[in-house]
C-alpha cells in the first residue's frame, strides 16, 4: 500500500513538473513572438519598406526608429505657427506643414516621408495624382488611428463599392444648378462678417485679427446651406468640433499606442 502511494506521489509531481514546463514553454513562445511582431513593426518592416521605396526612385529621409519624421515635423510646425503669418501666397504652405514643404524642395516631387513607422509617399505630378485618385480599387486609403476617426468619415474615409454608392449619393448636391442657389447665403455671410468690420475699425483706421472672423464664416456658410440656421445657434457645436480636431491633430503628431495616454 505504501508503495502504491509513493508511485502515486511520484507521478503526480512527474505531472506538476511537466505542466510547469509546459506553462514556461508556452510563456517564452509567446514572449519570443511578440518580441518579433514588435521588432518587426518598429524596425524589420521599415527598413524593408524603405529599401523598396528608394529601389523605385523615390528619395526621403531615413528612418528612425519608433518616431520617424514625427518629432521634426512637429517642432518644425510649431515654430512656423509662433509666429505672425506674412502677407505672400508663397508663405501658405511652408506655414501650414512646414516640412512637407522642406522634403518636397530637398528630395523633389515625388518622395516620401515617415509617420511613425509607416513610410507616406508624397505625389504632386498631376498625372500621378489623378491615376492615385481615379484608380480607388487598386489605391487603397491608409489606416490610421482609430481616434482619427472622429473626425475623419463620410466619402473620405469609405473604400471601393462603399465609397462608389456615397459619391453617386452626393454627386447631385454639387450640380452646378444647385451651387446656383447657395450664393445668396454665401452673400449675407460675407456682408454680415463685413459689416461686423465696419463697426469694429475706426475712421482713422485699426488692425484686427482676421482669422476667427474666415473660421467663423466657412462654419455659418455651411449652417446657411446645409441647415437653414446660422453660426451662432450652432456656435457650441462648432466649438466643440473645433475643439475636437485640435486635440485629434495633436495626438496625430504623436506615436499611437492603444491603451496609452
Amino acid at each position: 500500500l505504501k508503495l502504491g502511494i509513493i508511485n502515486i506521489e511520484n507521478k503526480m509531481e512527474i505531472s506538476y513538473y511537466n505542466l510547469k514546463i509546459a506553462i514556461f514553454s508556452f510563456a517564452i513562445i509567446f514572449v519570443l513572438r511578440w518580441t518579433w511582431r514588435i521588432l518587426n513593426h518598429v524596425w524589420f518592416k521599415p527598413k524593408k519598406l524603405e529599401k523598396q521605396l528608394r529601389q523605385q526612385g523615390l528619395k526621403g529621409n531615413s528612418y528612425k526608429l519608433l518616431y520617424g519624421d514625427m518629432k521634426e515635423m512637429k517642432k518644425m510646425i510649431e515654430e512656423a505657427t509662433s509666429k505672425p503669418i506674412n502677407l505672400s501666397h508663397d508663405l501658405i504652405w511652408p506655414r501650414i506643414n512646414p516640412f512637407i514643404h522642406k522634403t518636397i524642395t530637398n528630395y523633389g516631387k515625388n518622395c516620401f516621408v515617415w509617420i511613425g513607422p509607416k513610410p507616406a509617399v508624397l505625389i504632386t505630378e498631376p498625372k500621378l495624382i489623378r491615376e492615385v485618385l481615379t484608380k480607388n480599387y487598386v489605391y487603397q486609403k491608409a489606416r490610421g488611428s482609430p481616434l482619427s476617426k472622429l473626425v475623419i468619415s463620410g466619402l473620405a474615409a469609405h473604400e471601393k463599392d462603399k465609397w462608389a454608392t456615397h459619391r453617386r449619393i452626393l454627386n447631385p448636391a454639387f450640380h452646378l444648378d444647385k451651387l446656383k442657389h447657395m450664393l445668396p447665403a454665401f452673400k449675407l455671410t460675407i456682408n454680415e462678417m463685413l459689416n461686423t468690420w465696419k463697426e469694429v475699425v475706426s475712421k482713422d483706421g485699426t488692425e484686427i485679427d482676421v482669422w476667427p472672423y474666415l473660421q467663423t464664416l466657412t462654419s455659418d456658410a455651411i449652417s446657411r446651406t446645409a441647415f437653414g440656421s446660422n453660426y451662432e445657434e450652432g456656435k457650441k457645436i462648432f466649438e466643440l468640433q473645433k475643439e475636437q480636431i485640435e486635440l485629434i491633430s495633436k495626438m496625430a503628431r504623436s506615436i499611437y499606442i492603444p491603451g496609452w495616454r
